[in-house]
């Protein structure tokens, strides 16, 4: 796949990461986040931990915004994947934004606190698709295996988050159904 594609991708994923937020507070994040290509930033953006991965997604100059971008998505639909959002879910998606450090007072903690009070449009899961299946041609297999894993991994512990009894039914159907999706966008 050309490198044109990839970058066409891209910049849809990140038009819809950011499609209808409130424009100061995008303006504000994307001017913040265009600024940061290092590994370390990709990481604090992120909160992946593998660097053979982050190596690989700064020499395609992959930057912040779009690994923010990458790392959130897949949250935010696992979360409303019942049609609502648990206060556990809720709780582990803005948790563990702050561990990647966004701060509350950040542009990206709105933006996601924004998504968590109001389900975004199916179609910015289906352009960050897309956009996992361009990047997977770019990745070798071991890398691409890596940032399924790094990306699935939050995602399961968000569904896991809203609980079952006594361990039975913690992850219902449809978020079984929304990591099952998530998982087979790197398939292919």
């Amino acid at each position: 796949m050309s490198s044109n594609i990839l970058d066409e991708r891209r910049q849809s994923l990140e038009d819809q990461f950011f499609h209808k937020q409130s424009q100061e507070n995008l303006d504000s994040l994307r001017k913040q986040l265009a600024q940061q290509t290092s590994k370390e930033e990709l990481r604090k953006a992120s909160g992946m931990t593998d660097d053979a991965v982050l190596d690989k997604l700064v020499e395609l100059g992959i930057g912040a915004e779009t690994v923010m971008a990458l790392s959130l998505v897949p949250l935010i639909f696992v979360a409303w994947a019942d049609g609502k959002i648990q206060e556990e879910e809720r709780e582990a998606i803005l948790q563990g934004a702050q561990k990647k450090g966004i701060s509350k007072d950040a542009p990206a903690f709105g933006l996601l606190g924004q998504w968590l009070s109001q389900q975004p449009n199916e179609s910015l899961f289906g352009t960050w698709e897309s956009y996992i299946k361009a990047l997977r041609g770019k990745l070798s297999d071991q890398e691409s295996a890596q940032l399924q894993a790094q990306v699935t991994r939050f995602a399961r512990f968000v569904a896991e988050s809203s609980g079952g009894f006594l361990g039975i039914g913690k992850i219902s159907n449809a978020e079984e159904s929304a990591l099952a999706r998530i998982e087979a966008a790197f398939r292919g």
